[in-house]
């Protein structure tokens, strides 16, 4: 195999490999577009999908919780600090809009936030 063929076959490899930023990205970006769609849907429909997708965003925010706990967390301490405070802010809010009928974009702005701060980590935005 000649060596361009070599770097466009291992070139295309690399770029299917995802980095746990990325992973982690990618999930905030499918929850955070169920919460889009269940805030601006109208009809019997609405109501439960926006229990089930704020379901889906508390469930990934408790993964991220767990993995910032976790003592081999390679984050910086401040960070994990903040990023814990924001999961903490994201369930109880996540009951206010339950229980209340709170406004559930405030859970969209602090999901793109976040998904801002992976890209800009990765040097992309």
């Amino acid at each position: 195999m000649n060596a361009a063929l070599a770097r466009t076959a291992y070139d295309s490899h690399a770029r299917m490999v995802k980095t746990p930023k990325d992973l982690e990205h990618e999930a905030l970006a499918r929850v955070t577009g169920r919460l889009r769609r269940a805030i601006n849907a109208d009809g019997p429909g609405a109501h439960p999908e926006l229990v089930a997708a704020l379901d889906q965003n508390r469930r990934l925010w408790s993964v991220f919780a767990m993995d910032l706990a976790h003592p081999e967390n390679g984050l910086p301490t401040d960070l994990r600090a903040n990023l814990l405070g924001l999961a903490q802010f994201t369930f109880n809010h996540t009951a206010q809009v339950l229980r209340d009928g709170a406004d559930a974009s405030v859970i969209v702005d602090i999901n793109t936030a976040v998904m801002r701060g992976l890209r800009r980590e990765d040097g992309a935005e």
